[in-house]
């Protein structure tokens, strides 16, 4: 994948220009962001993980590598994997920043997307 895949950052981080196409990719709206300051491409919800898988995951460290495996297992749906080439393109063609809320930096939805990303596409 071109320059390494695309770059993950919180929502709440401003906006710069080296983020190229920015997506939110989670199931709710980000509490306290406007649309506008967002500044979105996308919001890709159809990407995001179950509203079940959420719950279940409710960011416990100890559920972090059954989380990837089975938001992978949803990611493999037919309808996800038409949208994830579209990303893939999308990342190829230049720089892409997949946007999320979590405060945990390092095991959140994003993460394990483009972790997906990287060894599928």
């Amino acid at each position: 994948m071109r320059g390494g895949g695309p770059r993950i950052k919180r929502i709440y981080d401003p906006a710069e220009p080296g983020d190229g196409k920015r997506y939110l990719v989670d199931l709710l709206w980000p509490r306290g962001v406007s649309k506008a300051r967002a500044r979105l491409d996308g919001w890709l919800k159809e990407l995001a993980p179950s509203d079940e898988l959420r719950h279940w995951f409710g960011h416990d460290l100890a559920r972090w590598q059954e989380f990837k495996r089975r938001y992978r297992l949803e990611l493999k749906a037919r309808d996800k994997k038409a949208k994830l080439r579209e990303l893939a393109q999308e990342i190829e063609a230049g720089p892409v920043t997949l946007l999320y809320a979590a405060k945990d930096q390092e095991r959140n939805n994003a993460v394990a997307l483009r972790e997906e990303l990287l060894r599928n596409y």
